[in-house]
């Protein structure tokens, strides 16, 4: 957790209404780690080791060379979550800012006004049209045009493979280093299979831990937006355009994810990833009080913040259209 000389409160003056919000001196807040479970991962150049590839002989668990450390880009991860952030948004019937500029060359035509008829507003015309000059919350959230940054603090994943070297609480995950070699082959008879050239992927499998998201400002949207985003990711991790790291139809970034129960202390969030350990009945209760009672307040605050800013919306975000009931994460 976050420790300090003075405790952070939740931001609700802009708000309309009361929200019945935990204590943040009893929470991780402003930290919320989601907890991620990836087999494979081949986040392309997202992957930074302390060494440059294993042994390339016989495996052994004791080898040094098998031992690969390292840290997974939070570009990866960080466009991964807006997405889920963005659809959230847009199913609740409202706009999401567009990350790029309108001026941008991109490599397809018109892709910006097409992307605008579906779902998004074109970027930091959400801050022109408060008073306030906030914007929309994704752009609160990823931060804007030139040095405004992001509400949201995005860290690297550290990875090891021994687990005893990991500690959830920094943001860390088990997880193994390989780099894959292939044989691209041709495909004419008269070569017989042979092999045109070699490629090389750097990938992470089997990983196993936490990614630490911190807050700047506590707003209660904030965090709402956040385990909304987080349940439809984890609902929607085999489709298409929510797979995590971009390798497409090859079952790489299909990933469970969930936010860990912001109620628990550091000793029981380490609990959560100790195999030889079971949720203790005061989990189990912090558990039925955040999902019954406090994770709904939090989404009730998004949709009072998003309510201010295009009208009435449906009794609830994440069950509107393409997010059903049935969709929504644990947590």
């Amino acid at each position: 957790m976050t420790g300090g000389a003075e405790t952070p409160l939740f931001v609700m003056d802009h708000l309309d209404g009361e929200f019945d919000l935990p204590p943040v001196d009893e929470s991780t807040f402003p930290d919320l780690y989601v907890g991620l479970e990836v087999d494979l991962l081949a986040p392309g150049d997202g992957v930074v080791t302390d060494r440059h590839h294993a042994s390339a002989e016989r495996y052994e668990a004791d080898d040094p060379m098998n031992q690969i450390r390292g840290q997974i880009s939070p570009f990866t991860l960080s466009g991964w979550l807006r997405h889920a952030c963005e659809r959230v948004l847009q199913i609740a019937g409202t706009t999401a800012c567009h990350p790029g500029e309108s001026s941008a060359d991109y490599m397809r035509a018109d892709v910006y006004d097409r992307d605008l008829n579906q779902g998004y507003h074109e970027k930091g015309t959400c801050v022109e049209a408060c008073s306030d000059e906030q914007g929309c919350v994704v752009y609160e959230l990823f931060g804007g045009f030139g040095d405004r940054p992001g509400e949201l603090l995005r860290r690297p994943i550290r990875f090891s493979p021994v687990r005893s070297q990991v500690d959830v609480l920094r943001g860390e995950a088990e997880a193994h280093y390989r780099q894959l070699h292939t044989q691209v082959r041709s495909r004419n008879d008269e070569d017989g299979g042979q092999p045109l050239r070699h490629a090389t992927r750097d990938v992470v499998g089997n990983l196993e831990g936490t990614w630490l998201l911190t807050l700047r400002t506590l707003k209660p949207e904030f965090v709402g937006l956040l385990v909304e985003a987080v349940s439809l990711l984890d609902a929607r991790s085999d489709s298409f355009e929510f797979q995590l790291g971009g390798a497409r139809n090859f079952g790489a970034g299909i990933a469970d994810v969930s936010v860990v129960n912001p109620l628990y202390t550091d000793e029981e969030i380490r609990r959560v990833y100790n195999r030889g350990w079971n949720a203790t009945a005061a989990m189990q209760e912090k558990d039925e009080e955040w999902r019954d009672s406090y994770r709904e307040e939090f989404v009730r605050a998004l949709q009072a913040r998003v309510s201010d800013a295009d009208g009435e919306l449906a009794a609830a975000i994440d069950r509107r259209g393409e997010a059903g009931e049935g969709e929504r994460g644990d947590v």
